[in-house]
C-alpha cells in the first residue's frame, strides 16, 4: 500500500455520536476523507461484510456487540485488515486482551490527530 492516507477507506465504530464526530474530525485533519461509521459492533460487522475497508477504528465498550467481540468476528474472516482499538480502557491487561483478540494497535482516549496518524502509519506502512 502506498503511503497516502487520503486514499484509505476507514470504518469507525463507537456508540457515542460525539466520539464518532470527534474521531471523524481527527481523521479528516490527517487527510482521510472516505469514512463510514457504526454505533456498535453488530452494525459495524454488517458494514464490514458489505464493503471493503483499509482500516478499522473501534471502541471497546458498546451495547449490542462490544468492540472485542467485533474484533474477534472480523479476525475470523479477515486476518489482514488493520484494526486500532480506541478506548478509555487503558490498563495493561486490557491492552494485552485486545492485542490477543487481534487488534494491531491501541489508543487510549483522549488522543490527538498526531497520535492517530502515527498509529495508522505504523500499522499500515511499517508492518
Amino acid at each position: 500500500m502506498e503511503n497516502n492516507l487520503e486514499d484509505l477507506k476507514v470504518l469507525i465504530v463507537d456508540d457515542s455520536k460525539t466520539m464518532l464526530r470527534i474521531i471523524g474530525n481527527v481523521i479528516n485533519q490527517i487527510g482521510i476523507k472516505k469514512v463510514k461509521s457504526a454505533g456498535d459492533g453488530s452494525q459495524a460487522f454488517e458494514l464490514f461484510s458489505d464493503s471493503e475497508f483499509d482500516v478499522i477504528l473501534t471502541d471497546w465498550n458498546m451495547p449490542v456487540m462490544d468492540g472485542l467481540t467485533f474484533v474477534k468476528k472480523v479476525r475470523a474472516v479477515n486476518d489482514d485488515i488493520p484494526i486500532v482499538m480506541i478506548t478509555t480502557e487503558g490498563g495493561k491487561e486490557q491492552v494485552i486482551t485486545a492485542l490477543k483478540a487481534g487488534v494491531n494497535n491501541y489508543i487510549v482516549k483522549p488522543f490527538d490527530a498526531k497520535t492517530l496518524k502515527e498509529k495508522l502509519e505504523n500499522i499500515l506502512y511499517y508492518r
